[in-house]
């Protein structure tokens, strides 16, 4: 859906009201974190597959094999920044003097 679809979509006092609250998908937080975990395993077995196919003596793309390592990794590193900040942010959150 592009943005200037839905932007179109909404009627004009209908954002703030309270039945466009009810409406709103309620994803909770770790549903999504866990669908986020599941990607980034997808990519690190796509990766290992077509290494393994490679390794087999199969026909590979070497390009599409370096770009596969490549977003297995860069989705890696992104999920290991993510957790640190969220470690950092809940020590610092146990610092906090009440």
């Amino acid at each position: 859906m592009r943005i200037d679809n839905a932007i179109r979509s909404i009627q004009p006092g209908e954002a703030l009201g309270k039945q466009n609250l009810a409406k709103a998908p309620s994803e909770d937080f770790g549903k999504m974190l866990t669908d986020a975990l599941k990607e980034v395993n997808q990519a690190q077995q796509d990766s290992r597959s077509m290494q393994n196919d490679l390794m087999a003596n199969q026909p590979v793309d070497i390009d599409d094999l370096m770009i596969t390592m490549e977003k297995a990794s860069i989705a890696m590193q992104l999920t290991m920044q993510v957790r640190n900040k969220l470690l950092e942010a809940y020590q610092e959150v146990s610092r906090m003097q009440v």
